[in-house]
């Protein structure tokens, strides 16, 4: 190549992540393990016809004629690595690594251009271990590799003047399955704050502290932070450090509490390694009360430079400022969310109230109306009312919270779960669902959604990554724990899917829709006995719901027991005069007796409620009706 020749190459940037802070600790150590990685990396690169181009510290700049194979170098590297950190956990090297593909021009032996600075702003983006592409290199090596990549969103890059859509490649050690793993130190779950104020009412300062950390954290690059639905099991519960590592797998949990007195509080956090119990880094703060959003704030942030410090991740954006007016609307969401997360008719009608008094009490805090989007949307969903009239209601409450604040994730993925279910809006939805997910990484309720939009059209791994990304970030949740094996259902992996159905009812054995899911599975399988016992466990947990009953009607059908397969339909058409019944469950329970006539007009009134519609091209319930040009019809009308 001669000299400022400009042309076309792929850049690949790595970075030892926690370099600096291990420097800070221990140089010895640091310099040994430096140059024990540049020994290591070095033999790969010619490999995948590689030219490094310079080290900068603990960092490699490697130029390749190829986008592929770049990809698949920095898969053998990050595989070598991860092979040798296994047999020495406490001492290993954690790579990160960012590939981009466009112009370049060589001066010297040196290049320069965009596309090394485009690569360079990439790689920070990486999880210890990981690896990232633009675009622009996703492009070019899709379909032409066996592991899956998964969209991070369009991100603003330094320098960098149009944004870049960013993709992680899902190594396979990474994926459910792949056997036990040393607890990383990067994946942290924040447990409730004590409440040591004499004034019990003062709960809810303790219950916004940890709130406030996992919302401020959960931005920070680099760190994998637990949803709220899994730590808040733990209030009030004496559970060893070390078991609370195992059961959410995180390797680093931060405790803390709050103690009120008159205006002034005072706050201690404190990080612990979760396997050996040691402490890492504590923290003491005493404020004025005045306000006590702003304190909140100030302490996440100070949490959160010292995780950055101490684990080397990338720098997160400021603490959002936009919390509510008052402390009673943020507590009223609190308590609807945990409403909203059970699922059940009953708790949903709770949480509403919830939400509804928040927005009354500040009518500008947005995440209350995107708590109420979520509730309609999910009354729909579940078909305790009919969705063609709740999803419109959770569209308004949807755009309204968007409305108000443009940078509140939660308000993003709720548009985009609309547009999905009532709109059948793909483009727009998958817009919206990585735009939330590039504000919250760490949101586990839009990495659910935005599987559901990969699963309906069929591409499973990457449903599937999302999905087993969202169980990683809140691993006791019952609805993350089902939907990722509803997923492998819908994927055809039967056996998979029963194994997390039964998995996840070993968290919760009296949750019904984990019944219902195994009832579907076994009889995908052929175990109509047990398909039948699971129902009807499903339906009595459930208290007779006609969402679940259904089911049992389909499971008649397929096990040939005709005769009780009408006996349901008969029973659902009584039910169906005083209440709404699905027009979905019905069609599957006609398809699976194989009267075709019945079940395509079901389909089409299925369509226009939009109950459960978005399943109909995957759900093997409906295998029968495939070649019917009316449902193909049907099936177009949804995908255009």
């Amino acid at each position: 190549m001669a000299e400022n020749e400009r042309r076309l190459a792929a850049i690949m940037f790595t970075d030892i992540a926690g370099y600096t802070a291990l420097t800070q600790r221990d140089e010895a150590l640091a310099m040994k393990l430096l140059e024990e990685h540049r020994a290591l990396l070095r033999p790969f690169f010619p490999k995948h016809g590689g030219r490094e181009v310079k080290t900068i510290g603990d960092a490699f700049l490697v130029e390749f004629g190829s986008a592929l194979e770049a990809v698949r170098c920095a898969y053998d590297v990050q595989q070598s690595l991860h092979e040798l950190n296994q047999s020495r956990p406490s001492g290993g090297i954690q790579l990160r690594v960012g590939i981009h593909l466009g112009d370049v021009i060589r001066s010297e032996s040196d290049v320069y251009g965009d596309a090394v600075n485009v690569a360079s702003r990439i790689e920070p983006l990486a999880s210890p271990g990981g690896i990232c592409i633009s675009e622009q290199v996703h492009d070019q090596v899709k379909n032409k590799l066996e592991f899956p990549m998964v969209s991070m969103g369009r991100r603003e890059l330094k320098n960098v003047e149009d944004p870049v859509e960013v993709f992680a490649v899902v190594l396979p050690w990474e994926r459910r399955g792949a056997g036990d793993q040393t607890l990383e130190r990067s994946r942290v779950a924040v447990l409730p704050f004590a409440n040591m104020s004499p004034d019990a009412g003062d709960e809810y300062f303790a219950d916004g502290m940890t709130d406030e950390l996992i919302t401020t954290l959960s931005r920070v690059v680099g760190l994998r932070v637990i949803a709220r639905t899994s730590v808040m099991r733990y209030k009030g519960e004496k559970v060893p450090t070390n078991q609370i590592g195992r059961d959410l797998k995180v390797g680093s949990l931060i405790e803390g509490s709050v103690r009120k007195s008159n205006d002034k509080v005072r706050i201690t956090v404190k990080l612990v390694d979760a396997e050996s119990e040691e402490r890492l880094w504590d923290g003491t703060y005493d404020r004025q009360f005045a306000d006590v959003f702003s304190v909140q704030t100030e302490i996440a942030g100070q949490v959160a430079r010292a995780l950055e410090q101490k684990f080397g991740v990338g720098a997160g954006p400021a603490p959002r400022t936009g919390g509510a007016a008052n402390a009673e609307a943020h507590t009223l969401c609190l308590k609807g969310r945990q409403f909203w997360d059970k699922r059940s008719e009953r708790d949903l009608n709770r949480a509403i109230k919830y939400f509804e008094e928040a927005a009354g009490r500040d009518p500008g805090y947005a995440p209350a109306y995107a708590g109420l989007a979520d509730c309609y949307s999910i009354l729909g969903y579940y078909c305790y009312r009919r969705p063609s009239v709740t999803y419109p209601i959770a569209m308004e409450f949807a755009e309204k919270a968007l409305s108000l604040d443009g940078a509140l994730a939660e308000a993003h993925a709720s548009v985009g779960e609309m547009l999905m279910q009532y709109r059948f809006d793909w483009a727009r939805s998958a817009m919206e669902l990585d735009k939330a997910l590039e504000l919250n990484p760490s949101y586990a309720t839009a990495h659910m959604w935005r599987g559901t939009h990969y699963a309906v059209r069929g591409e499973f791994d990457e449903a599937l990554v999302h999905a087993r990304r969202a169980v990683e970030l809140d691993p006791l949740s019952m609805i993350l724990l089902t939907d990722e094996a509803k997923d492998l259902y819908f994927a055809g992996r039967y056996d998979e899917a029963a194994e997390r159905y039964r998995a996840s009812l070993k968290v919760d054995p009296a949750f019904p829709i984990a019944h219902k899911g195994l009832a579907e599975t076994y009889v995908q399988q052929g175990r109509c006995d047990d398909a039948i016992v699971e129902a009807k466990r499903a339906i009595e947990l459930s208290g007779g719901s006609v969402f679940i009953l259904d089911d049992l009607g389909y499971i008649y059908a397929k096990a040939g027991m005709a005769a009780e397969a009408r006996r349901i339909l008969t029973d659902l058409e009584k039910v169906g005069e005083e209440e709404y019944v699905p027009a979905y469950g019905l069609a599957a329970i006609y398809a699976a007796l194989g009267d075709e006539d019945s079940a395509v007009p079901l389909v089409e009134k299925a369509f226009e409620e939009r109950a459960f519609t978005i399943y109909l091209g995957v759900d093997p319930a409906f295998d029968s009706l495939r070649k019917t040009d009316r449902f193909v019809e049907i099936l177009h009308r949804i995908r255009e």
